[in-house]
């Protein structure tokens, strides 16, 4: 019964998370089944942005901020799509399969291009940033890889 009022009150507290994203156009991919479909079926073509949500401290908290304010610009990505590291265990293992020679971090940012992995942005790379540089190196990647 513990167990169970834990796992509520992680749910109650992460879903503001999770809607930060799906608010601004995201697809949550929940399972490693969702994952599969979603990166070898509509995100295997054209780009692909997925981001790695997390709880993590102020990473996390610029993270989402800075993916909306990338958004805004001119190019962007053709998908998205996003797994919650420590909540959807087995969909963010299933992602981090497509992010071929890259070690796990959340948050993260990683941008595919015809399935492929070509930028990525790791948590040393978000916690400690403001945002606009944050999305500064998003708009600049989405510039070399977008349509």
């Amino acid at each position: 019964m513990a167990q169970n009022f834990y796992i509520q009150q992680m749910q109650m507290m992460v879903q503001p998370m999770r809607d930060e994203l799906t608010r601004i156009g995201f697809t949550e991919l929940t399972t490693a089944e969702e994952v599969t479909t979603a990166l070898e079926g509509e995100g295997a073509k054209g780009t692909a942005l997925i981001v790695v949500n997390s709880v993590c401290g102020c990473a996390a908290g610029l993270a989402r901020p800075a993916i909306a304010h990338s958004l805004q610009h001119e190019k962007t990505p053709d998908h998205l799509f996003t797994v919650f590291a420590g909540q959807d265990k087995e969909a963010t293992a299933k992602a981090r399969e497509y992010f071929v020679d890259m070690p796990p971090s959340s948050p993260s940012f990683v941008l595919m291009k015809d399935g492929k992995l070509v930028h990525m942005i790791h948590r040393l790379e978000i916690e400690n940033r403001d945002l606009e540089a944050i999305a500064s190196d998003l708009t600049a990647a989405y510039d070399k890889y977008c349509g």
